[in-house]
């Protein structure tokens, strides 16, 4: 079996048609952002910052139920949906939100359900 005295590499077409495949992915990711309503990419990076902050947040607070409240945010006003045990659970969700870096208004539409 001859061995190569080179190594292989893809020739100047594969790399500018892989290079190709790159922009457009690209493009198409930061089309996402546009189509969800963001006015650029970088809001929405923020918005799924806050969008972690929240979670996180639920998580090490003791009074929420980070499984049963849901978090989406677009243009810094976070919506809070899903399902809490007490009215109390349902205004500490919106207290820990509030509290997020950001954060520019809280919708909280989280349904009390003993």
């Amino acid at each position: 079996m001859p061995t190569l005295s080179r190594p292989l590499t893809p020739s100047t077409p594969v790399r500018i048609a892989l290079a190709a495949l790159a922009v457009v992915a690209l493009l198409g990711a930061s089309g996402c952002a546009v189509t969800r309503g963001q006015e650029s990419v970088g809001a929405y990076i923020d918005d799924t910052s806050i969008t972690t902050q929240v979670k996180a947040r639920f998580v090490d607070n003791k009074d929420v139920d980070a499984n049963s409240i849901s978090v989406e945010t677009l243009n810094g006003v976070v919506m809070l949906s899903g399902f809490a045990k007490s009215q109390s659970e349902r205004s500490s969700a919106e207290i820990v939100a509030r509290k997020v870096s950001g954060v520019k208004s809280v919708r909280n539409e989280i349904v009390v359900r003993p």
